[in-house]
């Protein structure tokens, strides 16, 4: 019996957060990144399947990991998020002058979030590979047009550098935000409606 039912292959303390709130019993497993920010794009890959495939690396990464270490072999859990506009991917903002550009293309548009939700679990007995529940949210955002000022003021602080398109749903950047169609959740990181569709399909126990 262990004190956790999955592992989260996520950084995002957002991310932990919603999963405690659910009740689902989890342990932070950090697999080492390989270098560089963002995973380029590859040729005619589509905002959904960019993101759910960078979601599929990092839980097949996790997988890997906890073998490797020798790790109690349970499920694996990653999400990743991204912001499009039109067939424009806005990734997480590298610097103050990136966080600023992306959110001057963003103001005063209707745009795109997609977070895609990874679960790998253990093999079947007589099988080596694991196996793979995917599922991805999209949610349509409006943003109102936003002064240079205030743009400036907001990429100032550390708020936009761990966000994709640079601006969280659920921080000062909501003020930014006049309406959504979709997953609230699934737009700060961690769609809880798939996600917890996904752990139902593989047994994963949810606590009261």
């Amino acid at each position: 019996m262990h004190a956790y039912d999955l592992y989260l292959a996520s950084r995002s303390p957002r991310r932990r957060e919603l999963l405690t709130q659910m009740g689902i019993r989890h342990q932070v497993l950090l697999a080492p990144e390989p270098p560089g920010e963002d995973e380029p794009r590859l040729a005619q890959e589509t905002p959904a399947d960019y993101v759910l495939r960078t979601a599929r690396d990092k839980a097949l990464r996790g997988w890997h990991w906890l073998q490797q270490q020798q790790l109690p072999c349970l499920p694996v859990l990653a999400s990743d998020t991204c912001v499009s506009l039109g067939e424009t991917i806005f990734g997480k903002p590298r610097d103050h002058n990136e966080a600023v550009t992306f959110l001057k293309h963003l103001s005063g548009t209707e745009h795109d979030v997609r977070t895609a939700v990874v679960l790998v679990c253990p093999p079947v007995p007589g099988n080596t590979s694991p196996i793979l529940i995917e599922r991805v949210s999209h949610t349509r955002v409006w943003m109102r047009t936003l002064q240079t000022a205030e743009i400036e003021h907001y990429c100032n602080g550390r708020e936009p550098y761990d966000k994709a398109g640079g601006y969280g749903i659920q921080g000062p950047a909501a003020r930014f935000i006049t309406r959504i169609d979709g997953s609230h959740t699934g737009v700060m990181g961690l769609p809880l409606f798939e996600t917890l569709g996904i752990l139902e399909l593989a047994g994963v126990p949810i606590h009261d």
